[in-house]
């Protein structure tokens, strides 16, 4: 199957049962291609589990939900070693993690501590117990959600949880006639009920590795840090983008080639996934996710776009 007959079909699938923005999935399986993690963050009832599960079935990949609650302890997410009394030995007994697509919802629940147990996972794709490694499944993709932060009874995500996270955007809630169609669909059937693999997971590392080959031009390349420097450099900001921002957003630019049948990489790319890599790395003076947008737009209209 040619890659973006592939990429088509698995965008279309996706939207065949889950109400959702085409800009705001292609961002998502952005991601995805880039071996990176989402974070969502909208109010309750939005779609956001229907949406993992249905990117799980369609890739015919093993899923697992997190709830996080204040009480949630690291070892209930990573697993922990259990006692064998017949081989009289300790074995380790995998958690959740240990899944291709696992949302973890809510995790602005979960305590520092438990939220920190997932930075080995999400940089590195294993969990350490005991002094023993132990690799996740590939590919492996995270979807977390977290209620707005003026909600009660949550624990804001650090700046180094953060920008463990590929992207962060909210799926916002559908239009008049989007909603009628959720109710549609809902009437009689499960929407995720008739869903049929699309991919399989070999097929998804076989185009995250197509992804990486992507070519990006030396001019490209130079337009993005000179972005990631100009906000760094903006009055308003107090932590800019940093490097390892560079390169995300760069592999992101690569994922959107790809997604549009190109095996090059154009400055519209890069534009298109500056928001969403971006927003959730800058810290402004107010501390304001929407004074973070508003910087990154203010950035991208003052740095000169190559002429390539």
């Amino acid at each position: 199957m040619a890659r973006a007959e592939s990429l088509h079909r698995l965008s279309e699938a996706v939207r065949s049962a889950v109400v959702i923005d085409p800009a705001r999935l292609e961002l998502i399986l952005m991601a995805l291609l880039a071996s990176g993690h989402v974070l969502l963050e909208d109010n309750p009832g939005m779609g956001k589990t229907m949406l993992a599960k249905a990117i799980a079935r369609l890739l015919q990949a093993s899923f697992k939900r997190i709830q996080c609650t204040p009480d949630l302890l690291p070892s209930d997410i990573t697993g922990s070693a259990v006692y064998n009394q017949r081989e009289q030995s300790f074995q380790f007994i995998a958690g959740p993690l240990f899944a291709h697509i696992v949302l973890v919802d809510e995790i602005n629940r979960a305590s520092p501590r438990t939220q920190s147990s997932l930075l080995e996972a999400m940089a590195e794709g294993q969990v350490s117990s005991d002094g023993l490694s132990y690799h996740l499944p590939r590919p492996f993709f995270i979807i977390a959600t977290q209620n707005p932060i003026e909600m009660g009874g949550t624990f804001p995500l650090p700046e180094a949880q953060l920008d463990r996270f590929f992207i962060a955007l909210d799926l916002g809630y559908p239009s008049f006639a989007d909603e009628v169609t959720i109710l549609e669909r809902e009437e009689h059937n499960d929407s995720l009920a008739k869903l049929q693999p699309v991919l399989s997971t070999d097929d998804v590392l076989a185009l995250q590795a197509q992804a990486r080959s992507v070519n990006v031009a030396r001019a490209v390349k130079e337009y993005i840090v000179a972005l990631v420097q100009a906000t760094r450099a903006h009055p308003e900001a107090i932590l800019g983008l940093s490097p390892r921002a560079g390169v995300a957003l760069q592999r992101g630019a690569q994922a959107l080639a790809l997604l549009r049948s190109r095996d090059f990489v154009t400055p519209d790319d890069v534009k298109v996934a500056l928001p969403a890599i971006g927003t959730h790395r800058i810290l402004t003076r107010d501390r304001r996710a929407t004074s973070a947008r508003a910087l990154l737009e203010d950035t991208l209209q003052r740095v000169r776009i190559p002429f390539e």
